[in-house]
């Protein structure tokens, strides 16, 4: 079984100055030191006509049920790796190192009248028996999350 997750993030801002802000590291720390990641790495080259990103970040697993606290422990480890192969797409990979699942699906970056969207789309697949169904959901309101919390921060950057 998979669980979907679809999101828009718009932002007041050209394309071309919204993919700059996804390329800098900085932008990409402060998205982490919001969100109260324990430790994070965070690494941008370029790569073709776009970049690969990859952060590293441990968070901690309070808050989380029982049931999934079990499987996680303390703090998950959750590596995302974005692979943009121009500015306006790119593959995401999101895994959580030792553990049964992972994320994939795609970002792109639209224009419109000065505005542009961001459009996430991933899957998740948990291949865990019986709970793996519940692991989804819960990682799917995280995911909701931590992109909410992208483009507040994103808002913010821009404004600046």
């Amino acid at each position: 079984m998979a669980r979907r997750l679809t999101h828009e993030l718009t932002y007041d801002a050209p394309l071309a100055d919204v993919y700059a802000m996804l390329a800098d590291p900085a932008f990409r720390e402060e998205v982490c030191d919001f969100q109260r990641v324990i430790r994070h790495t965070v690494t941008v080259v370029p790569q073709g006509a776009g970049m690969k990103v990859t952060i590293d970040q441990y968070q901690a697993a309070a808050g989380i049920p029982s049931f999934a606290k079990k499987f996680v422990g303390d703090e998950i480890n959750i590596v995302q790796t974005e692979t943009w192969s121009s500015d306006t797409n790119a593959d995401i990979h999101v895994a959580i190192p030792g553990k049964p699942g992972d994320m994939t699906g795609t970002l792109r970056l639209r224009e419109s009248g000065g505005v542009t969207t961001e459009t996430v789309d991933l899957t998740i697949k948990v291949g865990i028996p019986l709970v793996g169904g519940k692991i989804e959901g819960l990682i799917s309101d995280l995911l909701l999350k931590a992109l909410k919390a992208e483009n507040k921060v994103g808002h913010d950057y821009l404004s600046r």
